[in-house]
């Protein structure tokens, strides 16, 4: 949660009260013992279809993994460091793997400079006109590992989404996931997604949920605007366990909630309180210590694993799942259906070579299927094989593209078909190359990086606008490492170079920044291809402006290969490397 006061729906005692709580320094003890309840629950409501219990063992387990990544990263996941970037990797992996759709989003006005990404996962069904989303902030502050504060709310909406994605039950609405960069400094990571929305897609956005701080130690049961509309489902949760919530004044307009608010759209979410001091009359309802602060760890260095309420984690995950179906999961049982795409979608091969490509397949609806594959559209010379013919939605299987001596060259879209209960495409454009000729071609997309961070991987948060660095060449760049600390930064792209050449080029312009002095290399830059290092630069070769860098690839013409460029710093003073304008050509 961010760090300001903001009054608005305080009463004046309320207001003074948060005002003079100051954070406490050292960790009180747990407010209600972890198996207990504060009252006698009444029965939970009933649940729409399959509403999960969320297991929070496995809560828990993703804030083991938060806790360990900022041990590994100076004791912090701060927006601007790389325990923040490995956060967003872990949480983006375990989405990715379920079968969501996962985007990177750069902020590239309005954040602190060197700030990661914002996250977004999309569940791929129910009405796109109708979106439910749920939001966290992902970083901490630099004093501590932030596993209330926020990885609680990090971890919770993690584990929500996996649910959803293994139930994969009929979809009412779309749900759509945030975990946000650069909270602590601003919220400025949820303004800057909304404000990049537009007004058609803010429209579509019916509510936004914001869990920020729901395993606080000593906490309390708060709501964000309570008796809204948006909030039945949260209430009614809470409600049928006896806790009798409290509007949630202490968090107004301090965290990400706020963004949406700004924009109109209906907002609520739970919260257990951070530096406020819980009363008399609360700590008579909810058990715990009167007059000591929620989360005695707030901002702190011991807000580890340690620091968690997990009946509290339990009560708030359960919620946000009750509160998801209710709102956006439809009664009826999903039809079998199954999603197609291959990877990579084009390559370039003269007579006599072959290329290949991986099919793959997801299950996205109902039960798994066989799917049977096929290709169309490919030239005269040209076949198109699979291996396996068939698979059961969820598997994958490679596609070899043959081109023969007598292909006619030309560019070709080939179409690349699933059948099973239904029927999917997916496109891939083909270049066969005169025989025995060369065409130049250059390879590497948005090698300027003006266009998003797409098809880069790894570390894209590097990639924008920042303060403190120039483009070569149009206003965006990779700013990789440049922290001072150890941290490794990582962008990768899989290309194929033509055959057909006689020589592939990589070319690329490279910035040198340094705080390190002497001839002993301390940082470093790599260039690898499929792992292999190729090229090294370090903080001796640091200078003002710009060099451009080669490297022949002639050696992979033909061939489909892995690119990727490596910064790696020590534990002291920063070495950032700039990368622009990357090519390769062939000629």
């Amino acid at each position: 949660m961010l760090r300001r006061f903001a009054l608005a729906g305080l009463s004046l005692a309320t207001a003074a009260a948060c005002l003079a709580a100051a954070p406490a320094s050292a960790r009180s003890g747990p407010a209600v013992p972890r198996t207990a309840t504060a009252s006698v629950p009444a029965p939970a409501p009933a649940r729409t279809a399959a509403a999960p219990d969320i297991d929070v063992t496995k809560v828990q387990a993703h804030l083991t993994e938060l806790n360990a990544i900022a041990g590994r990263n100076g004791g912090t996941r701060r927006s601007t460091g790389q325990g923040y970037r490995d956060s967003v990797a872990y949480v983006k992996g375990k989405l990715q793997a379920a079968g969501y759709t996962v985007t990177e989003q750069p902020c590239t006005s309005g954040c602190t400079s060197g700030a990661g990404p914002n996250l977004i996962a999309e569940w791929p069904r129910g009405d796109a006109s109708k979106v439910y989303m749920f939001g966290s902030h992902l970083d901490s502050v630099s004093a501590g590992p932030g596993i209330n504060d926020n990885g609680s709310g990090s971890a919770t909406l993690l584990e929500v989404a996996l649910r959803l994605a293994a139930a994969d039950p009929s979809m009412a609405a779309r749900v759509r996931f945030g975990w946000w960069t650069d909270e602590e400094q601003g919220l400025n990571g949820s303004d800057f997604y909304v404000r990049s929305l537009t007004s058609a897609q803010r429209s579509a956005i019916k509510a936004y949920y914001n869990f920020d701080m729901v395993a606080s130690p000593n906490g309390g049961y708060f709501i964000n605007h309570i008796n809204s509309a948006a909030a039945v489902p949260m209430k009614a949760y809470w409600d049928s366990l006896g806790l009798q919530p409290e509007e949630n004044t202490e968090g107004a307009g301090r965290s990400d909630d706020y963004s949406f608010e700004s924009y109109g759209i209906p907002t609520s979410g739970y919260a257990m309180g951070a530096s406020a001091r819980k009363t008399s009359a609360q700590a008579a309802k909810w058990g715990g210590t009167a007059n000591a602060a929620y989360d005695g760890c707030y901002h702190s260095s011991c807000d580890t694993t340690a620091n968690i309420n997990a009946t509290g984690l339990n009560r708030s995950a359960d919620g946000v799942a009750y509160t998801l179906w209710r709102q956006a999961v439809s009664d009826g049982a999903p039809a079998d259906d199954f999603s197609l795409s291959a990877s990579p979608t084009t390559g370039r091969a003269a007579p006599g070579a072959s290329l290949t490509t991986t099919v793959s397949t997801a299950t996205t609806s109902g039960s798994a299927q066989t799917v049977n594959l096929s290709a169309s559209g490919a030239p005269s010379g040209v076949t198109v094989s699979f291996s396996p013919a068939s698979v059961t939605s969820g598997a994958s299987s490679t596609a070899t593209i043959t081109v023969g001596a007598s292909a006619p060259p030309g560019a070709y879209t080939l179409t690349i078909t699933g059948t099973g209960s239904t029927t999917h495409t997916a496109p891939y454009t083909l270049t066969v190359e005169g025989a025995g000729g060369c065409t130049a071609t250059q390879v590497i997309s948005n090698g300027g990086f003006e266009s998003g961070t797409s098809p880069w991987t790894g570390d894209t948060g590097a990639i924008g606008s920042f303060s403190g660095q120039a483009a070569h060449s149009g206003t965006r760049y990779a700013w990789l490492a440049g922290y001072g600390y150890a941290a490794t930064d990582t962008l990768a792209q899989t290309v194929t170079v033509p055959s057909g050449c006689t020589k592939a080029t990589l070319r690329y312009w490279l910035h040198v920044d340094t705080a390190e002095s002497g001839s002993t290399a301390y940082d470093t830059f790599q260039v690898k291809v499929d792992g292999t290092v190729k090229q090294t630069y370090s903080n001796v070769h640091a200078g003002a402006g710009y060099t451009e860098r080669t490297l022949d690839l002639s050696q992979y013409l033909g061939r489909q290969i892995t690119l990727s460029f490596t910064a790696t710093e020590d534990s002291s003073l920063q070495t950032g490397f700039v990368v622009d304008d990357a090519t390769l050509t062939t000629g």
